[in-house]
């Protein structure tokens, strides 16, 4: 079990200055863009902040969470399959695990983040 840490480990250092390396760039910036269009309109229409809601508010979670997806999911799925495609660059094989917690980092993280704060600065401004 340490063994595959230590390669996960390994291989996530390596995406970094690797094949594809602008897509570590690219992903996070158009999940914050869409954050913060997210983030104004929660905004707008005197929503929560996003992330926080979603944690304390079982009531609307679901429908919280269709809103969320639909708004990241498409930039979840593009850093699913490009880190897909580098691993079969690079390793020649693909980790599936490793995928995941890619695209979590670069498109959800971003997302879920930013998305709570634009509204709350968004409505003190």
């Amino acid at each position: 079990m340490y063994d595959t840490w230590v390669r996960i480990a390994e291989n996530l250092v390596e995406r970094v200055s690797g094949p594809m390396s602008l897509r570590l760039i690219l992903q996070p910036t158009i999940a914050t863009i869409l954050a913060i269009r997210a983030g104004l309109k929660d905004a707008r229409e005197g929503n929560p902040p996003y992330f926080w809601s979603v944690l304390t508010n079982p009531a609307h979670r679901a429908v919280m969470l269709r809103d969320g997806w639909k708004s990241i999911g498409k930039v979840f799925i593009a850093a699913l399959v490009l880190d897909v495609a580098y691993q079969l660059i690079v390793e020649r094989f693909v980790y599936p695990g490793e995928a995941i917690i890619v695209a979590i980092v670069l498109a959800i993280l971003p997302y879920l983040i930013l998305r709570g704060l634009v509204t709350r600065l968004a409505r003190r401004g």
